[in-house]
This record gives C-alpha cells, sequence and structure tokens, in this order.
C-alpha cells in the first residue's frame, strides 16, 4: 500500500511545511498551518477526457502558428473595455470583493444578456432557486437570453468537467472558486491546498478546450482575495470590484491582465433590476451645479484611459474642542496633511487650529496626484467662505515647495471639461502637448499663490 503523505500548510501565503510550526516563516503569522494529506496527489490527479491524449513536446517559437483568435463580444460594454476588448478563448479571470457587492449579479446578468453565448453559471453557494429568483429581477433579460444559461449546483471538479464535455459551453462561471473541492486532496474545501489544486485544475481545462471560464473569489477581512497568493499568479486576469455599499457606484479594475491594459476602469451603478453601466460619469458625479457654495472645487481626474470630473468637497472650521481634526473621505489623509503643511508654511495660511474635513463626492476615491491643486482651492475657498465660480476646473499636481507640477495626458482632461460646458481650467505651467483650446480658457499657472490671486484676488 502506498505510504499516506501528509504536509503542513499555511493558510494566509500557502508555504508548506514537513512538520507543524506555531508561525509561519514566510508571513509570520501564527496558529496558520494545518496539516493537508497528500496520498500520491500526481498519480490520483483527474484528467478531463478532453485533456487527454495531448502530447506536449518542444516546438521552436517560429513553427508556432499565429492566433489571433477574435475575442468573444459581451454586451457589457464596461466589462468588455476592463478585459480589453472582450473575452479571450481559454482565459481563466478571477473578480474580487466584498460581500454583496454585486459579483454575482454582474456575472448573471452577463450570462443572461448574451444569449448568443451559451453559459454554464456553477454555483456552490446557491440553489437553482435562489439564482432563478435573482434572474428574474434583472432587467434586459428576455426569455430567449435565459434560454442560452444553465445552472448548475455542483462543487466537485470531476463533475462540472463532465457537465462542461457534455454541454459544451462558450463561457463557465464558478461561484465561487473557494466552495471547490477535488477528490486528490483530503483538506476542506476552501482550504489553501484546494482552492490551488481546484483552480490548476480549472486552468488545464480551459487552456485544453479554449473555454473562459470566469472565477468568484472571496476575500479576507483585510481585503485581500482569500486563498494563497499563487491563486493571483495562476489566473490571467484578476478583477477587483469595489464600492462602498452606502453608495449607488461600483468600481471594476483590474490589478492583473495578460491580454489588456491595467489602467481601465469600469463603473456601475446598482439599481433594483441589477448593475446599469456608467457610459458619461463626469456628468453623473458633478450633478445639478446651478449653484455652488464655498468649499467646492472640480478636479480633472484620470482613472485609467477614462478622464472624470469630480467634486471635491472641504470643510474648514475652527476647532472646539482645543484639537483639530482631520478627517478624509476617499483622499489619502497623509497627503491631505502634506497639503496643508505647504498651505501653512508657503502661503501663510493659519490652518493649524482648525478642523479641516475632505470628501470626494460619490464615493471615489482617487489617489493620482492630479487632484492636489483642486483640494488645495476647495480647503481655502471654505476657509474664506469665497464660493468658486461654477464653470472652472483644476488638475496639477502640488509640491512642497508650493509649485504646481505638471501631469499626464492634460489634455484630455482640457477636452472632458469643455464637453461639460466649463469655461476656465488650471493646469501646470510649462505643461507639454497642449496648444490653444476653443470654447475653454487655459490658465497656466506655476505656484499656488497664483491660483490664488486669480480666484481670491
Amino acid at each position: 500500500m502506498a505510504k499516506v503523505r501528509s504536509q503542513f500548510v499555511c493558510q494566509s501565503c500557502g508555504a508548506a511545511y514537513p512538520q507543524w510550526l506555531g508561525q509561519c516563516t514566510q508571513c509570520k503569522q501564527w496558529n496558520t498551518l494545518v496539516e493537508e494529506v497528500r496520498d500520491r496527489v500526481e498519480e490520483k490527479r483527474g484528467t478531463p477526457a478532453s485533456v487527454k491524449g495531448r502530447n506536449p513536446r518542444p516546438i521552436a517559437i517560429d513553427e508556432i502558428p499565429a492566433q489571433d483568435g477574435p475575442r468573444l463580444p459581451l454586451s457589457d460594454s464596461e466589462l468588455s473595455r476592463v478585459l480589453g476588448g472582450g473575452l479571450v478563448p481559454g482565459s481563466i479571470i478571477l473578480i474580487g470583493g466584498e460581500p454583496g457587492i454585486g459579483k454575482s449579479t454582474l456575472l448573471l446578468q452577463t450570462a443572461l444578456r448574451n444569449p448568443d453565448l451559451r453559459t454554464l453559471y456553477v454555483s456552490g453557494e446557491e440553489s437553482e432557486h435562489q439564482v432563478k429568483m435573482r434572474a428574474e429581477r434583472l432587467e434586459g433579460t428576455s426569455r430567449h437570453s435565459k434560454e442560452g444559461c444553465y445552472v448548475l449546483t455542483e462543487t466537485n471538479t470531476q463533475n462540472i468537467f463532465k457537465h462542461i464535455e457534455s454541454l459544451k459551453p462558450g463561457l463557465v462561471v464558478i461561484d465561487s472558486v473557494q466552495t471547490l473541492h477535488t477528490a486528490t486532496l483530503d483538506a476542506s474545501p476552501g482550504s489553501v491546498g484546494q482552492v490551488r489544486e481546484c483552480t490548476a485544475e480549472l486552468m488545464r481545462f480551459a487552456k485544453a478546450t479554449d473555454v473562459p471560464m470566469v472565477l468568484i473569489g472571496h476575500i479576507t477581512k483585510d481585503g485581500f482575495i482569500a486563498g494563497p497568493k499563487v491563486l493571483e499568479h495562476m489566473v490571467d486576469v484578476v478583477l477587483q470590484f469595489e464600492g462602498d455599499r452606502d453608495h449607488a457606484y461600483r468600481l471594476l479594475r483590474p490589478l492583473k491582465n495578460r491580454f489588456g491594459s491595467t489602467n481601465e476602469l469600469g463603473i456601475y451603478e446598482m439599481q433594483g433590476t441589477g448593475l446599469a453601466a456608467v457610459e458619461d460619469p463626469s456628468q453623473v458625479l458633478l450633478g445639478d451645479r446651478r449653484e455652488r457654495p464655498s468649499g467646492v472645487a472640480v478636479s480633472a481626474t484620470l482613472e485609467g484611459q477614462r478622464p472624470l470630473l469630480i467634486e471635491v468637497q472641504a470643510l474648514v472650521s475652527s476647532a472646539v474642542y482645543g484639537t483639530p481634526q482631520r478627517s478624509a473621505t476617499g483622499f489619502d489623509l497623509r497627503r491631505m496633511n502634506m497639503l496643508l503643511a505647504v498651505l501653512e508654511k508657503r502661503c501663510g495660511f493659519r490652518l493649524g487650529q482648525k478642523d479641516v474635513f475632505l470628501n470626494l463626492a460619490g464615493g471615489f476615491r482617487v489617489e493620482e496626484p492630479a487632484i492636489d491643486l483642486a483640494v488645495v482651492c476647495a480647503v481655502l475657498s471654505s476657509n474664506a467662505d469665497i464660493a468658486i465660480p461654477m464653470d472652472t476646473a483644476f488638475c496639477g499636481e502640488v509640491g512642497l515647495t508650493g509649485e504646481i507640477r505638471p501631469v499626464t495626458r492634460t489634455d484630455q482632461r482640457i477636452a472632458e471639461a469643455q464637453k461639460l460646458g466649463f469655461a476656465r481650467i488650471f493646469v501646470p505651467k510649462g505643461t507639454k502637448g497642449i496648444g490653444p483650446a476653443k470654447g475653454i480658457e487655459l490658465v497656466q499657472v506655476g505656484q499656488v499663490n497664483e491660483v490664488l490671486s486669480h480666484l481670491f484676488g
């Protein structure tokens, strides 16, 4: 009889040890090693019938035929753009996000709204009736589109492969990868070994059959995708579904993409009938601009390749309890403190004994430094209680010496502001690649004091 072998695997990072240790030497986490029994895994590993018979051999790179096959088009323009233009046959896509953010809703409506693409929706967490109830409330799904979507409640990978081979779908959705288990391991579903081995089997099957697969992944309390870090290395595309559940907007960011750019961004609005793609987010984020109080400035920022105009709101008031408060929503608090220090040191504004609150409208989080100039102007507008003109936008990075540094792709920001009817935009002095713009005034400034003299005299 073959000898039963076991190893201890860290549930945090996936490192393996021959014996139990109190602390993982790789990630320094305590009490994360769990024993996993491996009984000749390489010999027991199941191989799908469609993968058998392939005999790979070394091939010269010049002999490999070019395969520029067309991508599978999707009706969802946001998802298609984030993926780089559609689904690549044989690709593995991993999408993660907080519970209730809309991962299952996004993929189910994608399956329902592409009737020409036969989809197998594998649910390991919900029953067929629960999936049916969600499908009924999604808007834009006809009976014809529902006929192209098949639901399977199964968690065993070998059984899933059998159903895929008999159904021959064009897309497979796994909800979720942490619920799958394979007979090659004796560990429980959701463990590091099971997640790694199940993903490896799905990857081999997808590459051999050219069937694209989308995996839904859970996240930990720290916001990372649950399972070993190698999981993100195994897949082709990693998407992060972000957003505050208190707001209606959801952001789909690619963290890894072997077939496209990671600088794209998909924006959705959560509605009662599903997720609706936001085609013009700037118009939605600015809202009603008929009246603007003090402390509000509009910044021309970039999310991937898409220019956006975001409203920056600031509130400056005297500290009531002696210790000034600093709070920022959607913006880095440490960078806000740095900008306040620049205003106090370089411009002479005494903000050390005042409360400063900053908020980006719409629940968005922006890390681009081009929003610095709008943050500075919003803070000073609230401090002086003078409203900034409604037809004015800003873009520029503020340095420690008070200078305004150029930012990338300024011409796209100017075009977006002009499209939305802004009459003036402040840009850094010395910005290359911009010429005289029609319909909008370009104000080039090099120091923060120059901006203040234009706005407040």
